[in-house]
């Protein structure tokens, strides 16, 4: 018996290894549309919103208050009753907690914070939700201008830019051939255009720590595609398929590592800024292992067997 599950288990990897190795062109289907998916949610986001991302108070200007509460504490219904009173503005609860204790809760609001009269009309709904009197309690208040966040959001912006060009440029000088770089960097583009689509579609608001997780990824994208693309084309050793297979089990290994670490992360912080880094983190990780050992596997091959035809050694 346990030699037949034995037997089994090997015809099971062997039947997915002829199927990575002989199907890797049809292969190539499942990361193009996860890309084509991916940007198509862009596309509806830009057009049902008018912004590719949904913004937090950080990058579009509003108002934070932090309330110290203890006890048990509904976020959902505080959340609706408190935008009730603001049907125009985007308004979010979350909650503040310590060693798995509730401590506080935070407001964030998209009002004009220097509208004294809106303001106000904000700390008397969080007061009639919580049924609490702010006066009694050491209440913290912060007010992001409009022009501020979106100053902040345009230079998120371009220090993204800046990264990913940057990241495009010494990956042309290294390799110096186009196909192989522009694999890698398409494929670190597809990994940040799944992410975001999916953050999208969950309805997370993005802030500054969410752009700055997108810088990361772009380095944890490169990475696998890095090694994968200097093995199969600098070292000599084995077939192809060889040295693919070594750089499988090296890239997989770095990227479970991650993996795991960001659903351990996003098990026990308490943090909402963490647990935003982390998330996109994880949902561009699991894209990568698509984009790099499917996409870029079958781009590099198409590129080598071209080479070979010419007579050119792989």
């Amino acid at each position: 018996m346990e030699q037949k599950d034995t037997e089994q288990k090997k015809s099971i990897k062997n039947t997915l290894f002829e199927v990575y190795d002989k199907k890797y062109k049809i292969l190539l289907i499942i990361p193009f549309i996860m890309l084509f998916l991916a940007l198509l949610q862009i596309g509806y986001q830009v057009y049902s919103t008018g912004d590719f991302i949904k913004k937090d108070v950080s990058l579009k200007g509003g108002v934070t208050i932090t309330i110290p509460f203890e006890g048990t504490l509904d976020t959902a219904k505080i959340e609706k009753q408190i935008s009730s009173g603001f049907p125009d503005n985007d308004v979010s609860v979350r909650s503040l907690k310590s060693a798995g204790t509730l401590v506080g809760i935070i407001v964030d609001a998209d009002i004009d914070g220097n509208d004294k009269a809106q303001a106000d009309k904000l700390l008397k709904s969080v007061e009639n939700a919580l049924k609490i009197e702010l006066s009694e309690v050491e209440y913290g208040i912060e007010i992001i201008g409009s022009s501020l966040g979106a100053s902040f959001f345009k230079e998120s912006l371009i220090a993204l830019a800046v990264a990913f060009l940057f990241m495009g440029l010494v990956v042309l000088v290294y390799f110096r051939t186009f196909v192989p770089s522009i694999a890698i960097i398409l494929a670190a583009f597809s990994d940040m255009a799944v992410a975001l689509a999916v953050i999208n579609i969950m309805g997370i608001k993005i802030g500054t720590a969410g752009i700055a997780a997108f810088l990361m990824l772009i380095g944890y994208s490169v990475d696998t595609d890095i090694l994968l693309t200097v093995r199969v084309l600098k070292r000599k050793e084995g077939t192809v398929m060889d040295r693919i297979i070594s750089s499988f089990k090296t890239g997989m290994t770095m990227t479970i590592t991650a993996i795991i670490s960001t659903i351990v992360a996003l098990a026990v912080t308490q943090s909402d800024v963490i647990r935003q880094i982390m998330l996109i983190l994880l949902i561009g990780l699991i894209a990568d292992i698509f984009n790099t050992w499917i996409q870029n596997v079958a781009f590099l091959r198409i590129y080598l067997e071209k080479k070979a035809k010419k007579g050119i050694s792989v």
